[in-house]
């Protein structure tokens, strides 16, 4: 069987707003996405709805933002809510180059004010007939908050994803204090793209200066080509985070 290179890129996008909520600079993320052409984009905090800032920003999009984002790129796509309020909702999504062929939205939110979920995907490429699971998440600013979703995230995949199978997590772990090492790579067997070929993980946030660890890529099953931290122009002047970016052989 050929092997296939899968790039993979993950951003949490604040909404598609600068990170001091003046700029909306979703159509700028959109033509820099498309200049890196990952395969697979996981994205954090993307407007699913949002009935406000149309009226207040000329070049507000008319469509949700996960989809004016993959528009005639990325042909397949998943969203799933996080946090609804009166004025919208928004959550996780994935873009894929490559059939989303099942997929769900778990929630693991333990805070009505501070909704959270995973978005768990399957995409098969047509080449290869190769399945790989995908999960996009986006986790709790408090400690306990996230032992308990990384048990969910532990539990989800013991029991929905074969050992035989390769699997790609990614997101804003907001794992700052680096606890997610003791249930993913002991329980999972997964490890973080950067931390194994760097040996520590990504500095991703805040944009401007990152300092903290906050964004991760983990993987198993999957050979790593090369990894990268998109800093400096223009990313450190879109959202509050930076993408990380990897390439895998499948």
């Amino acid at each position: 069987m050929a092997s296939t290179s899968l790039k993979v890129l993950t951003y949490n996008i604040h909404k598609g707003f600068s990170a001091t909520n003046l700029r909306f600079i979703l159509h700028e993320i959109k033509n820099f996405l498309r200049h890196i052409d990952a395969d697979i984009v996981f994205l954090q905090e993307v407007h699913g709805e949002r009935r406000i800032s149309n009226q207040r920003f000329d070049n507000w999009h008319n469509t949700q933002q996960f989809e004016f984002l993959a528009d005639q790129v990325w042909h397949h796509y998943a969203y799933g809510k996080n946090a609804i309020y009166n004025s919208g909702h928004h959550g996780n999504a994935i873009l894929s180059k490559y059939p989303i062929i099942e997929w769900d939205n778990i929630n693991v939110s333990m805070l009505r004010s501070a909704s959270r979920s995973l978005l768990h995907g399957v995409i098969k490429i047509p080449e290869t007939h190769q399945r790989i699971h995908i999960i996009c998440i986006h986790f709790g600013l408090f400690g306990r908050e996230r032992e308990r979703q990384f048990s969910t995230l532990v539990k989800r995949i013991s029991t929905h994803v074969s050992p035989n199978e390769p699997l790609i997590i990614a997101g804003d772990f907001n794992d700052w204090r680096e606890q997610a090492e003791r249930y993913l790579h002991r329980d999972l067997g997964v490890k973080e793209v950067f931390k194994i070929t760097r040996g520590a993980y990504a500095r991703t946030f805040p944009a401007w200066m990152p300092v903290l660890s906050m964004d991760r890529i983990y993987y198993r099953g999957l050979d790593i080509i090369n990894c990268n931290r998109l800093y400096g122009q223009p990313w450190h002047r879109l959202s509050d985070h930076i993408p990380l970016l990897a390439e895998f052989r499948v």
